[in-house]
């Protein structure tokens, strides 16, 4: 019978490829972040020193890394989800790598390798919008919100005219540049539209930004769906607090709304925007990209 993993067994650096690790034609630097589903790296071209992020699918739910590299099913019956949610990262990689805009994620490459997949993206100098927050080192103005938005905005509009959705957009998936210019990360969610609805495995929710229709399997999603999450992303930087979610503002709404929490201190046309952007009930948000920008100049 085969041996399968025993996560108390392994030392915790194996969780992650080792700096100086060759991989393809790359060499590890460092890890740069990790999720449950996969780590990301930044590692150098060995032709050029050109710097590149590296994105590793290792769930670690349902799969380990063995002395050697290898990425396996930590057992039989995880097995059948592991090279399932394989297939789905290599055909998000193939996606991203057609889906080309300034303030998208560019993914330049992607190859197997460890019984694994991995994508290669651009390295882009920045802090990602939930530690700038936690951190206290962005100051939010009106300045900060139409700049950082409208880029982010831009980048999302060209994603839906592609016909996909983000379906997890959030503060720590925008990685904001110098000028304040947006960068959106972590499409491990795409879906395609209008499509049939989300599958249990492919649903993926972070609380406080998923609008409710992402929380039933028979809904039908479309723009409307990152609509809230980027109203959502805003508000955000105005409370310095994620957002009641939406599954418990359906049972009794306390959510006050920006236009009245924040009255004197922003325009009232940029607040019945983000307010806007949050209606629970999917039909009651803008339903495209430039709708909402609309309402956030004002016109």
């Amino acid at each position: 019978m085969a041996e399968y993993y025993d996560p108390q067994t392994y030392p915790k650096e194996w969780n992650y490829l080792q700096t100086g690790t060759i991989i393809d034609q790359y060499v590890i630097e460092r890890e740069l972040a990790h999720g449950g589903f996969s780590s990301v790296y930044l590692a150098r071209q060995i032709a050029d020193q050109v710097q590149v992020a590296i994105k590793e699918y290792l769930p670690r739910k349902f799969a380990h890394r063995t002395w050697n590299n290898q990425v396996v099913a930590n057992s039989e019956e995880t097995e059948t989800f592991f090279k399932r949610g394989r297939v789905l990262f290599f055909e998000e990689a193939k996606v991203l790598s057609t889906l080309k805009h300034p303030n998208i994620v560019e993914v330049i490459g992607f190859f197997k390798a460890n019984s694994t997949v991995y994508m290669v993206m651009t390295y882009d100098y920045g802090l990602t919008l939930d530690k700038l927050l936690n951190d206290k080192i962005l100051t939010v103005s009106e300045e900060l919100l139409m700049t950082l938005f409208k880029s982010l905005l831009t980048g999302l509009a060209h994603i839906h005219s592609q016909h996909y959705i983000h379906l997890d957009i959030k503060p720590s998936n925008i990685l904001v540049r110098p000028g304040n210019d947006a960068l959106l990360l972590d499409f491990g969610a795409i879906q395609s539209f209008p499509k049939s609805h989300l599958s249990k495995q492919s649903k993926i929710l972070t609380k406080g930004y998923s609008p409710i229709e992402q929380h039933d399997l028979s809904a039908q999603l479309g723009p409307w769906t990152d609509i809230y999450a980027v109203g959502a992303s805003m508000r955000v930087c105005l409370d310095a607090k994620t957002p009641v979610p939406a599954l418990v503002r359906a049972q009794q709404d306390t959510l006050v709304p920006a236009s009245k929490a924040f009255k004197r201190k922003y325009p009232e046309h940029l607040l019945k925007a983000i307010d806007w952007a949050m209606a629970l009930q999917p039909q009651n948000r803008p339903q495209s990209v430039a709708e909402l920008l609309q309402a956030l100049v004002g016109s």
